[in-house]
């Protein structure tokens, strides 16, 4: 399952681990086609990576901190500093593909 973040827990998160973020919003169709793709990539990376989201209407500061334009755009963080960036619907094959370069 996917963590949801905030201002909270986005900096400790992202420096803690290896981290896919998926910037997201309710009302995006394309972010509602990404829900099931995403929950079953954190399965499969379970305990290698963390698979988290950030709605974007709860947390804009968050999105204007990394310039997402578009959504759903997911970001790969590695020791806290963004190393990918997806924009769109992604599958699991080519998550699997990117994030795998950084575990």
């Amino acid at each position: 399952m996917s963590i949801a973040l905030n201002k909270e827990n986005f900096e400790e998160t992202i420096n803690t681990w290896v981290t896919i973020v998926d910037f997201w919003a309710e009302w995006c169709g394309p972010c509602q086609m990404m829900l099931p793709i995403l929950e079953d990539f954190s399965k499969k990376m379970d305990g290698k990576m963390v698979v988290a989201k950030v709605n974007v209407d709860e947390n804009p500061e968050i999105a204007g901190q990394f310039r997402v334009m578009s959504i759903p755009t997911l970001i790969v963080f590695k020791d806290g500093q963004a190393v990918e960036t997806m924009v769109w619907v992604q599958q699991i094959d080519k998550l699997t593909e990117v994030c795998s370069k950084y575990l």
